[in-house]
């Protein structure tokens, strides 16, 4: 059985896509709108994380959730997740740094450090075009 996860990050980041690789399934773009709920997998828009004034319904909408994904595309330079706020979910965070085929060793310290200060507690480096870290973060979901 599969740990429930909400992914968490910034506009463009890649949760959707990150979430249709985790479970398999056709990839169709389109841009997320509200939360949507899914099997195992909770995907929010990327202004929940921008904006704080919704930090509350990403807070609310973690509650049946095993752990917190928060979710950085390393090719950005703009860092929109606050520091420290994994804490405020009260369950464990873990760091999902996506798009790793785009960027280079300096961008995905960068990325890291970022996501550790925000709080997570374990790092996983994925793309979702490559495949590269998917199975690494499907086998700890299943755990």
């Amino acid at each position: 059985m599969m740990k429930r996860i909400i992914l968490i990050g910034p506009i463009g980041c890649g949760k959707t896509t990150l979430r249709q690789e985790i479970q398999k399934t056709t990839k169709s773009y389109k841009k997320t709108q509200t939360i949507e709920y899914f099997h195992d997998i909770i995907d929010t828009p990327g202004e929940y994380i921008e904006n704080r004034n919704y930090y509350s319904a990403l807070i609310v909408s973690s509650v049946d959730c095993d752990v917190i994904g928060l979710t950085f595309d390393c090719s950005r330079k703009y860092y929109p997740l606050p520091p420290n706020i994994g804490p405020i979910f009260l369950k464990p965070v873990i760091g999902i740094v996506t798009k790793v085929d785009l960027c280079n060793e300096e961008d995905l310290k960068i990325a890291e450090q970022r996501l550790k200060i925000s709080g997570a507690e374990r790092i996983f480096k994925v793309s979702s075009k490559t495949g590269q870290g998917i199975e690494e973060l499907r086998e700890y979901l299943y755990k």
